[in-house]
C-alpha cells in the first residue's frame, strides 16, 4: 500500500472518530467555559492533549487553583493508559521502520484510534494512523472550541445526547474484530464484568479513573498474553 493509499484509508477510517469527538468534546468545552478558559485556549488543550478524563481533570485543578505539579502529576496518572498503548503499538511495527514515524504515532494516541490501528490485521503502517489523526484530533480541538462558545446556552439533555455517539464508536470498533476472533468474543465481556468489579470494590474504587484503567490493562492484557499468546500476523507493505 501507498504512503497516500495508507493516508486516504486512516482518513476515511477516522470520520467516524471524528463525529464522536465532535460531540463529546462539546460537553468538555462547557466544563473548560465554567473555569474561564477562553476558545482559543481550550482549542490549544485539546489539540496538544486528545484525552477526555485527562482533559477534565485539569479543568477541574484549574477551577480549584492547583499548582503546575498538581497538574502535571494528575495528568499523568490520568493518561497512563497511552503508554501502555504505546508498547502494545510498538510491538505492531516492522522493524525498518524509522524512529520519527513511531514518535509520530505515539505523539496521537488516543483510545479510538488505538482501537482502530490494533484492528487492522498485519503490521501496522503509520500513514494509516496518519490519515486518522489528521481528521479525528482537529475535530476534538473543535468542538472543545466550540463548547466554550456555547457556554452553558445548550440543555444539559442535549449535551448528553450528543455524547452517546461516542459509544457507538466504541461499538463499532471491536464488534467486527470479535466476530472473527472467540478470545476476544470473550474477553470483552470479561474486561467489562472486572471494571464494574474495580469501580465497586473497596480501595481500588477510590482510585482515580485512569489509574483503575491502567491495572486492569495491564492484568488483563497480561493474563490473556500468557494464555492465549498471538502465534504471528501477516506482514504489511510498509512505506
Amino acid at each position: 500500500m501507498t504512503r497516500k493509499g495508507a493516508f486516504l484509508k486512516g482518513m476515511k477510517a477516522g470520520i467516524p472518530i471524528a463525529l464522536g469527538y465532535l460531540a463529546v468534546s462539546f460537553s468538555l468545552g462547557i466544563a473548560a467555559k465554567a473555569v474561564g478558559l477562553t476558545a482559543f485556549q481550550g482549542f490549544l488543550a485539546s489539540l496538544l492533549n486528545s484525552a477526555s478524563a485527562g482533559e477534565y481533570a485539569m479543568f477541574s485543578l484549574i477551577g480549584a487553583g492547583a499548582s503546575i505539579i498538581e497538574l502535571i502529576f494528575v495528568s499523568i496518572v490520568a493518561n497512563g493508559r497511552y503508554l501502555l498503548m504505546s508498547c502494545a503499538l510498538g510491538q505492531r511495527f516492522s522493524e525498518d521502520t524509522p524512529l520519527i514515524h513511531r514518535f509520530g504515532v505515539g505523539l496521537y494516541i488516543t483510545d479510538e484510534i488505538f482501537s482502530l490501528s490494533v484492528s487492522i490485521p498485519g503490521k501496522l503502517n503509520p500513514y494509516i494512523n496518519y490519515g486518522a489523526i489528521a481528521v479525528a484530533v482537529p475535530s476534538w480541538a473543535i468542538g472543545t472550541a466550540l463548547g466554550i462558545i456555547a457556554g452553558n446556552i445548550l440543555p444539559a439533555r442535549i449535551v448528553s445526547a450528543l455524547s452517546v455517539a461516542l459509544y457507538g464508536m466504541f461499538i463499532a470498533c471491536f464488534i467486527p474484530p470479535a466476530k472473527k476472533d472467540r478470545v476476544l468474543l470473550f474477553a470483552i465481556p470479561v474486561c467489562f464484568l472486572l471494571s464494574y468489579l474495580a469501580f465497586r470494590l473497596p480501595y481500588i474504587g477510590e482510585l482515580s479513573e485512569g489509574t483503575r484503567a491502567v491495572i486492569l490493562t495491564v492484568v488483563i492484557a497480561s493474563v490473556l498474553a500468557i494464555a492465549f499468546p498471538v502465534k504471528g500476523e501477516e506482514e504489511e507493505v510498509q512505506p
